[in-house]
């Protein structure tokens, strides 16, 4: 077992971390921005370590300065959470160069299932329905436009290294994909460090259905079941669910089948999530991409079937086995989660970072909540809006939905602006409450803002 985790995030996912490890009687260390000095994850590990300043890219995003601080402190392992250096197979490499456990897949999985393009040539030699779309990287507007051409507009364009809806663009003419090409390489430079971008056919109304995974170093390989994650604004989750209403079990066995395959066939260890269209006319799922990294919503999977995502992930890495009753796991009632951000809906969703003077959060049976922030806390305008994440669980997905409704109402984060109120209208749609949604389903939500709401 590990003796010290370096935990090389922030916000609440380096808190849920840190959480782990102290059920696991594992020490931790926590690193930080100049601007995140008050973050509870400083608080609550054992040891703290600033790494640079507010810029990500000269402290989050620095591998020399996680390494050394990981080296100053003798930890013996490091976890990335999700974001930043997650999916990085250079910093999965020099973490073993250094002697670290680097609690993610190896590099070379990382390069083969992260890598967004290179994941689609896998699927296509093990015979996994993939999107319709360009044989690895289109490496220039016209070639793109080419490809473009030949599957038919609308047409999408991926960053390879891709990731929470950066790097993405939908194009429906040949006159928008130039400059579209070029502003999804943008964005990959700069959230990615990396250029390399790639071309799909564009479905107008699927479903985004997830199948989390979970693999220990002695070839066990786990399906943890579904998510339904449709609920997005510009290609970014708003709202998950587990089970999925959409897909009938026949299908649901399908998926996590062909999910546990990949897995075997790539040899990958920890924690995983491959993610699929869902075309609910022909009731037909293409492989999409694989995240080799713990998600934002895995809450919503930890609550209907009782098992510790991050924990587990922890002791896949340090060489235990895995409990054989997961190959006979079933969905245990239904959860939500909703994220909430530092943002205003009624000003489409401009940030609204600035200090939390008054902070209620809920409680109760089946309620859950992550989060980093506390009465007095500071969000700093540097990184991601998302505050908190709050999931619940209940007998049924109408009871959820009810539950959540209610969880929302005892909510109260005042001095900032957030996405509560957004979050309950999309609950109480009559889209949304009847299951039948798609991606796009927010693109024709119009949002109401009320006064004093």
């Amino acid at each position: 077992m590990f003796k010290k985790v370096l935990v090389a995030n922030r916000g609440e996912i380096a808190l849920r971390i840190i959480r782990a490890c102290k059920e696991l009687g594992i020490d931790t260390v926590a690193v930080y921005s100049d601007v995140d000095k008050l973050s509870l994850h400083t608080k609550f590990a054992d040891e703290a370590i600033c790494i640079g300043p507010a810029d990500s890219s000269r402290s989050y995003l620095s591998i020399p300065a996680i390494i050394s601080a990981a080296e100053l402190t003798n930890a013996d392992a490091i976890h990335p959470g999700y974001g930043f250096l997650s999916e990085n197979a250079d910093f999965s490499t020099v973490c073993k160069d250094n002697s670290l456990t680097f609690i993610g897949p190896d590099s070379e999985i990382i390069s083969t299932m992260g890598d967004k393009a290179t994941a689609r040539d896998t699927m296509r030699k093990l015979n996994v329905p993939i999107i319709p779309g360009s044989l690895g990287i289109v490496n220039s507007a016209s070639e793109g436009l080419d490809i473009a051409h030949e599957l038919g507009f609308p047409v999408i364009i991926k960053a390879s290294s891709g990731g929470g809806g950066r790097g993405m663009r939908i194009v429906n003419n040949p006159d928008d994909f130039k400059n579209a090409f070029e502003t999804a390489q943008s964005e990959a430079k700069i959230s990615f460090n990396d250029t390399n971008v790639y071309v799909e056919k564009y479905f107008t109304s699927p479903k985004h259905i997830e199948i989390q995974i979970v693999s220990d170093t002695h070839g066990n390989v786990y399906s943890l079941l579904d998510r339904e994650c449709s609920v997005q604004r510009r290609h970014q989750k708003v709202l998950e669910e587990a089970p999925s209403s959409s897909i009938d079990n026949e299908t649901r066995k399908k998926m996590s089948d062909i999910s546990v395959m990949i897995a075997k066939e790539v040899g990958y260890i920890g924690v995983g999530t491959i993610e699929y269209l869902f075309d609910s006319e022909s009731n037909k799922f293409y492989f999409m991409e694989m995240n080799t990294r713990v998600q934002v919503e895995h809450p919503v999977t930890e609550m209907i079937t009782n098992f510790d995502i991050v924990k587990n992930q922890i002791l896949c890495h340090a060489g235990l086995v895995l409990p054989q009753w997961l190959s006979n796991l079933k969905p245990r009632g239904h959860s939500i989660e909703c994220r909430i951000n530092a943002e205003n809906p009624a000003k489409n969703f401009m940030p609204s970072p600035g200090e939390i003077t008054s902070l209620h959060m809920p409680g109760g049976n089946g309620v859950r909540v992550d989060t980093h922030i506390y009465a007095g806390y500071k969000i700093p305008s540097n990184y991601d809006s998302m505050i908190a994440k709050i999931i619940v669980h209940a007998s049924s997905r109408s009871e959820a939905i009810h539950k959540m409704l209610g969880v929302l109402d005892e909510s109260v984060i005042e001095g900032i602006n957030t996405t509560i109120p957004f979050q309950k209208q999309i609950l109480a749609d009559s889209t949304f409450i009847s299951g039948d949604y798609s991606t796009n389903f927010l693109n024709t939500f119009k949002y109401k803002e009320i006064e004093n709401e």
